[in-house]
């Protein structure tokens, strides 16, 4: 019997990179896509992807960014518009070799910010599920990357970064670096925001090392399509890791109401 669930993995040429992919029950319905955060890569996804993928009916289709996992490292410094050319260059330009222009965005992080820039560009996805977002830069958030910086570099996360990435040392400075970069403090996508109208589901969790709820009640005001939020007492920047079963079952719900449309008509 064919195991349904098992991926397919290759990698995906770019005019200028090579990125590694992994699609989890090819065929059926438009996917979902997953956008990994700051420091992840495909594999920092754990099983989410294959679970909801299994879940839903929908393929999963989750790939590195360039600088991340064994995909091609990044070939210039970053500059404050980094995420403006993941999501309308390299996320655009995968979506058209996929040839599907109907997507579900699950995005973590900086990956949910990539979500929020494209879909205000383009009216791509039927719906958004934002762990953990970013629209604009806290204090918090500097801090919290402050602190990341000094555990590289006296602590181990060097090593167990080393299984999910290439080169850790040049995936950690490339993140930290551009982050950390006084040009960086005044970036903000909520500009992007009034575009949106599709349904949206933000999950945050209340001990977030990284960002507050004023993430969440911007993207909720400035969006115009409906929003669910959920918030959990803990389970840091990485709530779908802390708490999988959780996590796994709203996204299931969320995407099943949005696959059958305001008609309960299967998409």
């Amino acid at each position: 019997m064919t195991d349904e669930s098992a991926p397919f993995e290759s990698t995906f040429s770019l005019s200028w990179e090579s990125i590694e992919y992994r699609i989890f029950q090819a065929g059926g319905m438009n996917p979902l896509v997953f956008l990994h955060d700051g420091l992840g890569s495909m594999d920092t996804w754990k099983d989410l992807p294959r679970d909801v993928a299994v879940a839903t009916g929908r393929p999963g289709v989750v790939y590195s960014r360039p600088g991340h996992g064994w995909s091609e490292p990044i070939r210039k410094p970053r500059t404050p518009r980094f995420m403006h050319h993941e999501a309308l260059a390299v996320l655009y330009q995968f979506l058209r070799e996929y040839e599907v222009s109907d997507v579900i965005f699950v995005g973590h992080s900086d990956g949910a910010s990539i979500s929020l820039i494209f879909s205000g560009q383009y009216q791509w996805a039927s719906g958004l599920v934002l762990i953990a977002p970013h629209v604009f830069v806290e204090p918090k958030t500097i801090a919290g990357i402050q602190d990341m910086v000094t555990r590289f570099d006296t602590g181990d996360l060097a090593q167990r970064m080393a299984k999910y990435h290439r080169d850790p040392e040049a995936t950690f400075r490339a993140w930290s670096e551009i982050w950390l970069d006084p040009s960086f403090r005044d970036w903000n996508i909520e500009d992007s925001l009034p575009n949106i109208h599709c349904p949206i589901l933000l999950i945050q969790a209340l001990d977030d090392e990284y960002g507050t709820m004023a993430q969440l009640e911007a993207i909720e005001q400035g969006v115009n399509g409906p929003v669910e939020t959920l918030v959990l007492p803990d389970g840091g920047h990485s709530p779908h890791l802390a708490h999988p079963e959780r996590v796994t079952d709203a996204i299931t719900r969320f995407v099943n109401r949005v696959s059958r449309g305001p008609e309960g008509i299967v998409r």
